[in-house]
């Protein structure tokens, strides 16, 4: 085995080292040799401004329509970027890198047999911002800043200051769909909300760390509330995977993500292991958006014994596409990425199978082999198929990516939305999990080719051995988003030996799904146990 030694090339604990990590990684030998790379332990300070830029098509992340006139869609700095290299191991040892600025962390592209482990990634004063509320009146609300923070008061606004940006805080008030709002009364529950400042006349620095804002009315306030703001554009991401084959990530902390916190797309065997995504101390929220996607995979997918806290979406979401047919021409099928968050690369490959979907069933008309397939612009992918297309073939899906998944052993807590998102055919194992606190379901089993068009039917599910704490509606929800009923979407999903202690809505939801069984689970709090709808062959014991 080849071992770099960070340290031999410069890289130094205490010190600034983002061009030295750069030329240290592009030194590696690409050859199939077994190599390692080794850090010391201790922090290693990296600036967004002096890493080189990189154009990163991210699976659910910024649109292009969500870039500004000054901005080149999907072009971000990256910390740490490892592309084409195999049978490589990154042992951090303990080190903790502390970025300053707006990057991608971590980018692994294009590798076969890698392992990233024993490393810590932090942002130093991000662009995301806590607003508390310190008192109020009948026309105002004082919000305390984190003083920890750099910002400016200036005509009127504050804007916050970091490297490669300033962000103005009356103007984000007007673009940014939402915040996150932690209540005084549960800080266990992390919700959407509006933003605090979208309504206010006026604002003004009481002092050096209060900021008055004027309203018309402040009902809907309350003293000790805490509100995140931030830049709603999924524009960077945590730890991005692409196109690779044999990735582990292991014993690895990210306290703040711009978005996502791990991406995997299009790759083949992915293992995420002993992951800490938790909130730096007095915080609530760790990640933006999801802390997982996995999208357009193979294989098997692996989570087991992490730890997730603060996500302003889901903690995992996994799943493929439906693509719209646009054009057939003989046995080439003209398909598109629908959704202006996803497009840019291609999935299909040589000898996988193409199923075609019915858009309003979601149901099955037929399969195809990949013979070909040519990415022809960002959302546009030419297929060739060994077989005769449907002439009325509405949506394309790549049954080949759909993953065989495990979530195991981990622990979830304050998730705005579902606990997971899963939307595969592999076979699905969800066991020996906690899931704290859920803003809405703890498990949804969706599908649907007319919004997020992710796909799709999921075949042999269990979920098992589970503890819910608190669920915002159902404890499980299984609902392909259908619009006719022609027959079962999912099928053969087992919920057995698990503990719902509350749910806001049923238990158990489930619509146009069929061979379901709900077995010797404790259900404490819920208005009711089960509902169903078009649904076939349902055990309740």
């Amino acid at each position: 085995m080849k071992e770099f030694n960070a340290w031999d090339y410069g890289i130094l604990p205490e010190s600034e080292c983002g061009e030295k990590l750069e030329k240290f990684i592009e030194s590696i030998p690409r050859d199939k040799s077994e190599k390692i790379i080794r850090f010391q332990k201790g922090t290693y300070y990296i600036k967004a401004s002096a890493l080189k830029k990189r154009m990163l098509y991210i699976t659910n992340t910024a649109g292009d329509r969500e870039y500004s006139r000054k901005e080149t869609p999907h072009e971000a700095p990256v910390a740490l970027y490892f592309d084409g290299i195999d049978n490589l191991t990154v042992d951090g040892g303990g080190a903790e890198f502390v970025i300053s600025g707006k990057v991608t962390n971590c980018v692994v592209a294009n590798c076969e047999n890698f392992v990233l482990k024993n490393l810590t990634i932090d942002t130093d004063k991000p662009d995301f911002h806590q607003l508390k509320i310190a008192a109020k009146g009948k026309y105002y609300v004082d919000f305390e800043l984190d003083e920890n923070e750099d910002f400016v008061f200036k005509k009127g606004t504050v804007i916050y200051k970091g490297d490669g940006f300033e962000a103005n805080i009356k103007a984000k008030a007007k673009v940014c769909w939402w915040a996150n709002k932690v209540s005084a009364e549960n800080r266990e529950n992390n919700v959407r909300a509006r933003h605090p400042l979208a309504t206010a006349l006026k604002l003004k620095m009481t002092d050096s760390k209060t900021l008055r804002a004027y309203y018309f009315s402040t009902g809907g306030f309350k003293e000790g509330d805490i509100y995140y703001i931030f830049d709603n554009r999924r524009q960077y991401a945590g730890i991005f995977i692409d196109n690779c084959k044999n990735v582990t990530l292991q014993n690895i902390a990210q306290h703040f993500n711009y978005s996502l916190a791990v991406v995997c797309q299009c790759s083949e065997n992915i293992f995420l292991k002993e992951l800490d995504c938790t909130p730096k101390k007095e915080h609530f929220v760790t990640s933006v958006a999801d802390f997982i996607q996995a999208c357009m995979c193979r294989g098997e997918f692996s989570v087991t014994d992490c730890v997730f806290d603060g996500a302003g979406d889901d903690c995992l979401n996994c799943h493929g596409f439906h693509f719209k047919v646009e054009n057939i021409s003989g046995n080439k099928a003209y398909v598109k990425f629908m959704h202006p968050q996803s497009h840019g690369y291609n999935p299909f490959r040589s000898g996988d199978t193409a199923a075609f979907i019915d858009k309003l069933t979601l149901l099955e008309k037929g399969k195809s082999e990949v013979v070909s397939s040519r990415l022809i612009d960002e959302t546009t992918i030419e297929l060739t198929l060994s077989g005769d297309i449907p002439e009325k073939c509405m949506m394309i899906e790549n049954v080949s990516a759909c993953p065989r998944l495990t979530f195991a052993r981990n622990e979830i807590h304050r998730i705005v939305t579902r606990g997971l998102l899963i939307t595969t055919r592999g076979k699905t194992t969800v066991e020996d999990n906690h899931f704290y606190v859920n803003g809405m379901s703890g498990i949804l089993f969706s599908d649907d080719a007319s919004s997020w068009y992710e796909s799709g039917m999921c075949t042999d599910v269990t979920v098992k051995n589970n503890v819910f704490d608190y669920c915002g509606e159902h404890g499980i929800m299984i609902k392909p988003e259908n619009s006719v009923h022609a027959g079962a979407v999912h099928k053969n999903i087992k919920v057995l030996n698990n503990t719902f202690k509350k749910c806001e809505k049923e238990c158990f939801y489930a619509k146009s799904s069929s061979n379901l069984k709900f077995i010797d689970n404790i259900v404490l709090s819920a208005p009711e146990l089960i509902k169903t709808k078009n649904c076939e062959n349902v055990t309740v014991e």
